[in-house]
């Protein structure tokens, strides 16, 4: 290919990867808010917001993402500007005299990024919803429809409120680049841009068909008739029944020193490695290194909290049977906690895995808000002050020809949806107080500016699942249902405020009005409250042994269950219990000193001694990213870094002509054709009869004969004394492989 070095003299972004994918020019003429994209858009959001909430609750189930219905909007909207009249139409003048038109031209950019916008906002399925089915089905507590939609709506609106007044900082500089957008950015321009003339190379929208097409053909290895090269553990396979082999090398539980995988998903488990930032990249796989490879079987090794006897991966609590901790045996019938039974039955033991990872989220909830206060502060204070936080760019100056949004207008719907919110606690008695209520809005109040420093830089997503659990099991113990509530708030609308900024960026780059941008967020958002909601309600008042164990279409709601042992440990049990003095892990809330401190140096050294290297240093980028950890393991993240240094620091370097071309374009289409595939897969030979097409044969068997390491830490630790025993628990005998 070549590469038209022509056009660098016009003014653009400083950054490359912006200049790669996001166009400097703009036709403020184009028109976004057509009839055309309102039907396509809430057409589109009716069915993957009811798809996606109806597979909530299956399981294995498949996610019709905002890639999917970026490709399905396109050939709508190209047919709808063939089909429809280009007659020009006038309203009645006691009605404005208004013309318009069905079909204002051909189908655009703008139209296309409005639709892009309202299903990101509002086809996944709402967290917060999980809460009200598990009161429901486990706490036998009735929440009506109504309730639920405020729930959802509020959780959302009240982050589309805090990401409105965030814009000044989060959006317009242009600092804050957003990578997610720049893959969204590459699509659209490749779908809508002319093809390329003259070059004497393919063009990025056929190199992005051709890419589409291989990575929907080579799923199938490694999704269905090849499955061993999605879990990779070749050295596994040589020697299958070596405990320490297989704990080093495994990758479904084991420490997943394999390295290699081939199948895609595997490799985007914590991100895609073709959009995160180089730099951002090395600093999470160092920072994995350090707590996962390093620390963990440090401490796994050596029994520190007794962790020698319970699977070294492990994805949940333990008793001290080293069995899955049976939260229904420290119930009372009213599902509140017997503290009898506790003390007789088990406390609860903490996996190696997820040991770290509430270490790790201890020193984060603090070290984010010293690195923001250290890095950010004059930004932050600049823009409250209303001053310029940064020199305009190409884009922000092409964003002055359109009106802005009124701050009023976000802080009218944060004020609104907390006020019904308000009113719904009232009204539904969830035994959640008014004042924790506003705690738990207060958490991604103060959280969202520093998680969307990071977001915006590095393309990572903070979460505040630790905060938002451990706060209201202190505050309100014994009461599940006000945990689930609180922590559904806090978490969706940290999320949800993330989300809308990120769309807003995306506005900014592709030159959406921003008051079109307001427009198509807030109304997507509303119908799809309704309509999810709607959905479950159907689900659960039609479907028989929906969420039982062997429900006959596998609507066993995996989700749900999560969060029903969440809030039974920290609604019922509580943090005093597994954090508190009394507990073996109390040491990691001393972790939440060390985040206050750990940024400080490293942000000492570079005011002292800049280079062109240490000012990428961030302490939350290299912590919070492990935090997949579980169920995320080490061959995630070391095929991750390989396929990034191939992608954005190898290729960058050495041909920046085609990794400017192609990069964000090979990024887009191995997602959109890999879940194309797993869709397809999913719908013709896993949902038919339950999965029972199946193929049958060593490439799909293989790696699952190999010992696995959490089995395998429990029979090799049968023999060790107890961890309950000490003087003020006294160790219930056990004999055999099911004791410690």
């Amino acid at each position: 290919m070549e590469f038209d070095f022509d056009a660098m003299d016009e003014e653009d972004s400083p950054y490359p990867e912006v200049r790669a994918s996001v166009s400097n020019i703009d036709d403020p003429e184009m028109p976004c808010l057509t009839l055309r994209m309102w039907t396509i858009g809430m057409l589109l959001v009716l069915v993957t917001a009811s798809a996606n909430l109806f597979f909530n609750f299956r399981a294995p189930a498949p996610i019709i993402s905002t890639s999917v219905v970026t490709l399905t909007a396109h050939p709508l909207g190209k047919l709808f500007a063939f089909i429809l009249p280009i007659t020009t139409y006038r309203t009645p003048r006691w009605l404005g005299g208004v013309e318009f038109s069905l079909n204002p031209g051909p189908w655009n950019i703008k139209e296309h990024a409005c639709v892009f916008m309202m299903a990101n906002v509002a086809a996944g399925s709402p967290y917060a919803i999980n809460a009200v089915v598990v009161a429901e089905m486990d706490y036998g507590r009735e929440l009506s429809y109504w309730f639920s939609v405020v729930l959802v709506m509020a959780t959302q609106m009240t982050g589309f409120g805090i990401a409105g007044l965030c814009r000044r900082v989060l959006v317009w500089p242009a600092s804050m680049i957003w990578p997610q957008n720049l893959v969204t950015c590459t699509v659209l321009n490749t779908l809508h841009a002319e093809e390329d003339e003259g070059r004497g190379g393919i063009s990025r929208y056929r190199y992005f068909m051709y890419v589409i097409l291989g990575s929907f053909l080579w799923f199938f290895l490694p999704g269905y008739a090849f499955t061993g090269l999605s879990i990779f553990s070749w050295i596994c396979w040589i020697r299958p029944n070596n405990i320490p082999l297989n704990q080093v090398f495994g990758v479904a539980s084991g420490l997943g020193l394999s390295v290699i995988t081939f199948d895609w998903t595997q490799i985007t488990w914590v991100g895609n490695p073709l959009m995160v930032p180089w730099w951002a990249a090395i600093q999470t796989f160092v920072g994995f290194v350090i707590f996962y490879w390093i620390i963990m079987p440090a401490l796994y090794y050596t029994n520190v909290w007794h962790l020698a006897h319970l699977p070294m991966m492990g994805s949940e609590p333990y008793d001290r049977f080293a069995q899955p901790y049976n939260v229904t045996r420290v119930l009372n019938a009213d599902q509140t906690l017997n503290a009898t039974a506790f003390d007789e039955y088990s406390p609860l033991y903490l996996p190696a895995a997820y040991a770290i990872t509430y270490l790790i989220a201890f020193i984060l909830s603090s070290c984010v808000i010293m690195h923001t206060i250290l890095y950010y502060s004059q930004t932050l204070i600049n823009g409250f002050k209303r001053i310029k936080v940064e020199k305009d760019d190409i884009h922000a100056k092409l964003m002055r020809s359109y009106p802005e949004v009124p701050d009023w207008w976000y802080l009218s719907v944060f004020v609104v949806f907390l006020a019904l919110m308000i009113v719904a606690q009232e009204v539904w008695d969830t035994g959640l107080p008014v004042w924790a209520l506003l705690l738990s809005l207060a958490l991604p109040v103060l959280y969202t500016l520093p998680a969307g420093f990071i977001f915006a830089t590095s393309g990572q997503s903070v979460a505040l699942n630790l905060l938002a659990q451990i706060i209201p099991g202190g505050l309100l113990p014994g009461k599940p249902i006000a945990n689930m509530i609180f922590k559904g708030y806090t978490i969706q609308t940290l999320a949800e405020a993330l989300s809308f900024v990120q769309d807003l960026k995306l506005g900014h780059y592709v030159k959406v009005p921003p008051r079109a941008t307001f427009t198509v967020q807030l109304t997507a958002t509303l119908f799809a409250a309704f309509i999810q909601v709607g959905v479950k309600q159907w689900m659960f008042a039609s479907i028989p042994d929906i969420c039982q164990p062997h429900q006959a279409s596998l609507l066993t709601c995996p989700h749900n269950q999560v969060y029903y042992t969440a809030s039974a440990i920290w609604g019922l049990l509580g943090p005093s219990r597994q954090f508190g003095k009394s507990s073996i892990y109390y040491p990691q809330v001393y972790a939440v000193i060390i985040g206050v401190f750990l940024p400080i140096p490293f942000w000492w050294w570079q005011r002292k001694r800049p280079n062109s290297w240490n000012t990428y240093i961030s302490t939350p980028i290299a912590l919070n990213a492990v935090t997949y950890v579980p169920p995320a393991t080490g061959i995630n993240y070391s095929s991750w870094i390989t396929v990034g240094f191939v992608f954005q620091y190898w290729i960058k370097r050495k041909n920046f002509a085609w990794w400017s071309k192609f990069n964000y374009a090979t990024s887009a289409a191995l997602d959109i054709g890999t879940l194309m595939c797993l869709i397809f897969i999913f719908f013709t030979l896993q949902f038919p009869k339950n999965g029972t097409i199946e193929l049958n044969w060593w490439g799909n068997n293989v790696w699952q004969h190999s010992t696995s390491p959490s089995r395998l830490s429990r029979l090799h630790f049968a023999d060790a004394p107890s961890p309950a025993a000490d003087a003020a628990n006294p160790p219930l005998l056990v004999t055999g492989p099911e004791g410690f």
